[in-house]
């Protein structure tokens, strides 16, 4: 969990300078709890889509604390001139971007444990079954 909190606390800034051609230090806060919360959702083993809009609406929780807490002036972002917004800090256009970012995050994840070979859950431990029989 460490590691993901890294990596978004390093992806999120370079991901908004890409997109906005700014960041603010809040970001990588942001990115790394993020990241934190994308990988106990994927450790659930639920569906992919189920998992990135628990994805997107928790990053958008994220970005809704952060915002009371560091943008109160409006000053890293606004988004109150965007439809659906709350209180200019979320608004639904960003929160489905979420979704979408939250899901091809987590299909890297899955990927990344398909490359490296690791048991599923669900295979691990050995039923005890097959324990007895020593296999």
């Amino acid at each position: 969990m460490w590691l993901s909190f890294c990596a978004g606390a390093i992806g999120y800034p370079v991901l908004e300078m890409l997109w906005r051609g700014r960041t603010h230090p809040s970001m990588a806060l942001a990115g790394g709890l993020s990241m934190a919360l994308l990988h106990g959702l994927e450790r659930r083993r639920q569906s992919l889509w189920r998992t990135a809009l628990a994805g997107g609406l928790a990053i958008t929780g994220v970005e809704y604390v952060l915002g009371r807490l560091f943008n109160r002036e409006y000053d890293i972002w606004d988004y109150r001139g965007l439809p659906l917004n709350l209180r200019g800090q979320v608004c639904a256009p960003y929160a489905l971007a979420w979704c979408g970012l939250s899901a091809l995050t987590i299909m890297g994840m899955r990927l990344r444990k398909c490359l490296h070979g690791r048991p599923k859950a669900a295979a691990w431990p050995l039923p005890r079954r097959a324990q007895r029989k020593g296999t």
